[in-house]
């Protein structure tokens, strides 16, 4: 790897998932484009995996909360940690009838 592949695989942590894609963008089209040395064109490949992780990171993270949000109130009434308006209006119904 060069020292600015080095360098820019190095600063991917630190990219939002926009920034990354955008990046990304922009990689793929310089390599579709062609005109690049082959030297150039390693660099923006590798450069181009170091984004791909970037942003599968953020959706693998984003995903994760995603899950965790649309499981936790389920998981909440399984357990008896909350109740909802049907269990209200069927205890409801019962105690009155």
């Amino acid at each position: 790897m060069t020292d600015d592949a080095t360098t820019a695989a190095g600063a991917t942590g630190t990219l939002g998932y926009e920034q990354a894609r955008d990046e990304l963008i922009e990689v793929v089209r310089r390599l579709e484009a062609g005109g690049t040395t082959l030297e150039e064109s390693l660099a923006l490949w590798e450069r181009g995996e170091e984004l791909a992780k970037v942003c599968r990171r953020w959706l693998e993270g984003a995903r994760a909360r995603l899950d965790a949000a649309l499981a936790g109130p389920a998981d909440s009434r399984e357990n008896g940690g909350g109740t909802t308006a049907a269990t209200a209006t069927a205890t409801a119904t019962a105690d009155n009838g």
